[in-house]
């Protein structure tokens, strides 16, 4: 069975690819994975210092946030499951991490960061060059 991998954040355009990766993976019958990334909050400096919070706490904020955005969006009877993956790092390697066995990897063209003006964030910039699979990158409009 294909195997479908989303990228998702809180972002216009991580609903967007979530909406068209559940309506891929609906016509390919095949299974659906949404990912997201956390790491710990850092401050800046000459020196990345982690800030003192609770890795579980944060993880578990993380993971309620991930599936807050799965609920958002409108589903029919007939899609398939969503599996949630929550991984540690940045987004891009959860990303690569998470496309190793799939057969497409679904991003939006742009996160939570970045400058408003440009079409492709640096994520997806990335994910694109560097995927072990196809990737479809899906604007918010």
């Amino acid at each position: 069975m294909a195997q479908i991998v989303v990228g998702v954040d809180d972002s216009a355009n991580a609903r967007a690819a979530l909406e068209w990766a559940i309506a891929e993976a609906r016509v390919r019958k095949a299974t659906l994975s949404a990912v997201a990334a956390w790491h710990e909050p850092y401050i800046g400096g000459t020196a990345m210092v982690p800030l003192p919070v609770d890795p579980a706490r944060l993880e578990e904020g993380h993971q309620r946030a991930l599936d807050a955005v799965i609920a958002s969006v409108d589903r029919r009877e007939d899609d398939p499951p969503i599996e949630t993956r929550l991984i540690r790092g940045t987004a891009t390697a959860a990303l690569l991490e998470a496309a190793e066995d799939a057969d497409l990897l679904v991003v939006g063209a742009r996160g939570q960061g970045g400058f408003l003006g440009l079409l492709l964030g640096s994520v997806s910039q990335q994910v694109v060059l560097h995927a072990p699979c196809p990737v479809v990158v899906v604007p918010a409009e």
